[in-house]
């Protein structure tokens, strides 16, 4: 009897626990995975390689530059683990996310130019999968995704455009739970004839031919003072040596018609510390941990926090614990391309972060 019970047994507990484990498995899918993005708009393009290894698709006015993806699968997971850092640090006091940028080539780069790039969708997923439970993962991925078709990614320039942060910066506000202000409540600027850094990048003449519109928005009914500590670097452009005062800045900073330095709109760049403080009174304080592309993003969010803090990957020369109990800080934003999050200097900077002038 006891046999026979055991061979009754044994294949239902079995199948519970595949079942258990599998409903598992599809809720940490189903939270923390993109879905892939198919290219409908310019997979046909003529593409050829820069000299420098650029991948160039279209041609005249529509030229559009791309720097290739180089990171493979479960070779990021350092960017994870010091996300998980900051969530073991700070425990529950403290709503810590995570958004990984795609960067353009993974958009627009035409199928015959596949071969020269790598897939940037599994890394991210990647990334996701291994974050720790509190963090809540922002796939800006699927939603950039879905607006493809417009002006997202700058064909000139190795960033995106305002418009794309504008839609990642709403998918962080839907998962942080605050308001969140839709572009008719912006004004729009123009910056004409911009040709960005993939000119420089490619040295391809094509690039220098094919200007764009840089268009960035401002918001308007929410008060804000912007101020910011300027930092002078080293010659190597990795090391801080010296650091002004605060001072206070505009946020928006305004550039000619054909200035190559468009980009640069957001707090003037980065290298400094910048503290916005909004007239919203909701009691949430935000601290954005990122690289260039992160610079786009807090101009959305006046409406959302009372106060944002931004903080640049590779520049900041306090510790981070003292900084955000010292300001209050309830929520912390990691907002890196993945080119950023594949690089172990900028997991490492956040890992030196939380140590600074400890001994």
């Amino acid at each position: 009897m006891r046999n026979i019970r055991t061979y009754i047994l044994l294949p239902v507990v079995i199948f519970l626990l595949s079942a258990s484990l599998l409903n598992s498995f599809a809720g940490t899918q189903g939270r923390h995975t993109a879905r892939r993005y198919t290219d409908t708009v310019t997979a046909c393009l003529p593409a050829h390689k820069s000299p420098t290894g650029i991948i160039i698709s279209g041609c005249g006015d529509s030229v559009r530059a791309l720097e290739p993806f180089c990171g493979v699968p479960g070779g990021c997971m350092h960017y994870a683990d010091a996300v998980n850092k900051y969530d073991e640090t700070f425990g529950d006091s403290i709503r810590i996310y995570c958004m990984v940028i795609p960067t353009a080539v993974e958009y627009y780069c035409p199928d015959t130019a596949r071969a020269w790039t790598r897939d940037e969708l599994p890394v991210i997923n990647g990334i996701y999968e291994h974050l720790s439970g509190r963090v809540r993962a922002v796939d800006v991925y699927t939603v950039l995704g879905n607006h493809v078709s417009e002006n997202i990614y700058a064909r000139t320039d190795h960033h995106w455009l305002p418009l794309g942060a504008y839609y990642a910066a709403e998918e962080f506000a839907r998962i942080a739970g605050v308001p969140f202000r839709t572009l008719g409540n912006y004004d729009s600027h123009v910056v004409k004839n911009f040709v960005g850094t993939m000119y420089r990048f490619s040295k391809d003449i094509s690039v220098k031919h094919a200007p764009e519109e840089f268009i960035y928005y401002t918001p308007r009914d929410v008060e804000y003072t912007t101020t910011s500590i300027a930092y002078t670097l080293d010659r190597s452009r990795r090391r801080v040596v010296s650091e002004t005062a605060p001072v206070e800045k505009p946020f928006f900073r305004t550039y000619a018609d054909g200035s190559s330095a468009a980009y640069c709109t957001f707090m003037g760049g980065d290298t400094n510390l910048t503290v916005v403080r909004t007239s919203t009174q909701n009691g949430r304080r935000l601290l954005v941990l990122k690289d260039s592309f992160g610079n786009a993003l807090p101009g959305y969010l006046f409406h959302s926090f009372e106060e944002i803090h931004v903080v640049d990957c590779r520049y900041f020369t306090k510790n981070i614990k003292n900084y955000v109990g010292d300001n209050g800080i309830t929520d912390i934003l990691f907002a890196n391309n993945i080119g950023h999050a594949c690089s172990s200097r900028t997991s490492n900077s956040y890992n030196r972060y939380l140590t600074k002038g400890i001994n």
